[in-house]
């Protein structure tokens, strides 16, 4: 059986990228996500075991004491963190997965697995992006503009990922990650492994 490939995907916040991922995924059954550990409370309609792993700060502590996580963040006093051995079991069942995470959470990744394929999404302009930031109408303009400092301070990364999206069509952005993962299935070693009974036959004619 072909080893998974592992996906990283990382934007930041008012590029689409959950919704491009969720759509994703509806096309693509085969694509998995990795289910993070946070400390954070539960939201409504969240579900412990599919949204995230929900657990408390001493179990979160443990996990990092015993160096459990490829990646980990604190954002705003909570934690966030990736189970390696969640990701390897995954993998290891063929099962591509896609983690998304931020760019700091895809250095940590990338030094246990180089091998990973890293995507960075970005909205079309600072006009697209604070239009999407705003879009909620929740949130005082003090905070929108903290939030594109911090966009662009995120954006300025994207130089360090292997692919690049522009999300300015939805549908042509999402066509774009399709193709991404449509190229990976096919290059020479995953195809070597996924069909080899195919190509022996074939090549002892």
């Amino acid at each position: 059986m072909a080893t998974g490939t592992l996906y990283i995907l990382s934007a930041p916040s008012g590029a689409g990228k959950t919704s491009l991922l969720k759509s994703l995924r509806q096309q693509d059954g085969a694509l998995k996500v990795s289910i993070s550990h946070t400390t954070r409370p539960m939201r409504p309609g969240e579900e412990d075991g599919k949204d995230y792993h929900f657990i408390g700060q001493e179990a979160f502590q443990a996990m990092i004491g015993a160096a459990a996580f490829l990646e980990h963040a604190e954002v705003f006093g909570n934690f966030y963190g990736t189970s390696e051995s969640e990701v390897r079991a995954q993998l290891d069942a063929g099962d591509d997965t896609v983690l998304e995470i931020d760019w700091q959470g895809a250095r940590q990744v990338r030094k246990r697995f180089p091998e990973a394929v890293s995507i960075f999404i970005l909205p079309p302009s600072p006009e697209a992006l604070y239009e999407r930031l705003s879009a909620r109408g929740q949130d005082s303009e003090e905070v929108i503009q903290g939030r594109m400092q911090q966009a662009v301070s995120e954006m300025s990364h994207y130089a360090e990922f292997d692919y690049l999206v522009i999300n300015d069509d939805f549908d042509t952005a999402l066509a774009e990650l399709a193709a991404i993962v449509a190229a990976q299935r096919l290059r020479l070693v995953a195809q070597s492994e996924r069909h080899s009974e195919q190509i022996t036959a074939l090549l002892t004619v």
